[in-house]
């Protein structure tokens, strides 16, 4: 199965829900490539395009109205909830594993417990070139608004909202590919 046979069956062509997935994910898809060419990154384009299409799979799966996802579960769950539904579909775990580790900019055990967060317990954060790829590039695009590349301050300063330790994160990203 492709990326776009999955996106297919779980975003159904003329809703809004497709609409802002297909745009968001182009988007990561986009900079992703484009980083990946500019640093001569050891990456396969194919496999960096569908882990992007892919990374936001299972955000249909959440209770996000505002994007047209009417599910029942957390929206902070989608990573793991798509990495389970690529799996099932059979793609490799390079590419389930971006859909699993995106979220933020990686979530550690320790932020699941004290956070509280609905998420098994354990580590979430990207781990591979194409994991941390992909996590960076989704930070400068949202699903909501004007969808519009956000500039890194905004990037940087919606990240240190959620705690220092993620914006670290992010920065250490930002070092290696920006």
């Amino acid at each position: 199965m492709n990326y776009q046979e999955i996106i297919d069956i779980h975003y159904p062509v003329g809703t809004r829900r497709r609409d802002i997935y297909l745009h968001h994910c182009r988007q990561v898809a986009d900079k992703a490539l484009d980083i990946a060419r500019k640093k001569n990154l050891p990456l396969d384009a194919d496999i960096v395009e569908s882990a992007a299409m892919l990374h936001d799979i299972g955000i249909f799966l959440t209770d996000a109205p505002s994007i047209d996802c009417h599910g029942k579960s957390p929206y902070i769950a989608h990573g793991i909830l798509g990495a389970r539904l690529l799996r099932d579909a059979g793609f490799c775990d390079e590419i389930c594993n971006v859909a699993e580790h995106h979220t933020g900019a990686g979530i550690t055990t320790d932020e699941v417990v004290n956070q509280h967060l609905p998420l098994p317990v354990k580590d979430y954060l990207p781990q591979s070139l194409l994991e941390r790829l992909i996590c960076y590039a989704d930070k400068f695009y949202s699903k909501s608004g004007k969808m519009q590349e956000k500039p890194l301050t905004s990037v940087r300063a919606s990240l240190s909202k959620i705690s220092a330790e993620t914006l670290s994160r992010f920065d250490a990203l930002d070092r290696e590919f920006n």
